[in-house]
């Protein structure tokens, strides 16, 4: 058990080492995006279903990742639950950015960038994420405070300790808010969404 802490504790160092390098180290760049580049993708997908706009989204966290590298404190929390919540942040800019224009340029430009490959992997992506983007759904009228921790615990994979990072609250807070959000979903969801709730909510960790 000592040498498992020991080993945890060591990597978990090494992965503050690089992030903190990724602004100004392009080797260490691109180890940090080799390490977390299926993990973006994944929660991308979770939320997009157009191929293109998940992959100038996936780009636009690793943008703001090196942005912002300089910002993130060990202290807080795994350099993995900050990714999170960078992304998480690019994904709601996305939205606001919906609501008040089409953003038909840029989707435009995003397209000439991908080949049929990178198009086709990404279509892959989306797929394998429809369970997923149907639990959302299901999680329209949950309250935002309770829908965002469960996005990120039962969609994600994240305990509920690191999603409180991702959210800026207090972990106790955060499993509160699970707990209430779980029952609320089961008394209102369709059977299929509760069925996918509990296929998710397994791999949870508390």
């Amino acid at each position: 058990m000592p040498d498992q802490v020991l080993l945890k504790t060591d990597t978990r160092g090494r992965n503050v080492a690089v992030l903190l390098q990724i602004g100004r180290d392009s080797a260490a760049f691109e180890t940090f995006y080799r390490e977390h580049i299926e993990r973006v993708q994944r929660f991308i997908a979770r939320r997009v279903d157009d191929p293109y706009l998940a992959a100038d989204l996936t780009a636009e966290v690793f943008v703001a990742a090196i942005n912002s590298a300089h910002s993130y404190r060990p202290a807080r929390g795994t350099p993995t639950g900050w990714l999170y919540g960078v992304a998480q942040n690019v994904v709601s800019a996305e939205r606001r950015r919906q609501t008040r224009e089409l953003r038909a340029n840029q989707r435009f430009s995003g397209r000439r960038l991908l080949t049929p490959d990178d198009v086709s992997r990404m279509e892959d992506r989306i797929d394998a994420e429809a369970q997923a983007r149907q639990l959302l759904r299901a999680m329209d009228d949950l309250p935002a405070g309770e829908r965002a921790v469960l996005e990120l615990v039962a969609l994600d994979g994240i305990s509920p300790h690191e999603a409180a990072q991702v959210l800026g609250i207090r972990a106790s807070t955060a499993r509160v808010r699970l707990h209430r959000a779980r029952a609320r979903l089961r008394d209102a969801a369709p059977p299929l969404a509760i069925s996918s709730l509990a296929d998710f909510s397994s791999k949870d960790i508390s």
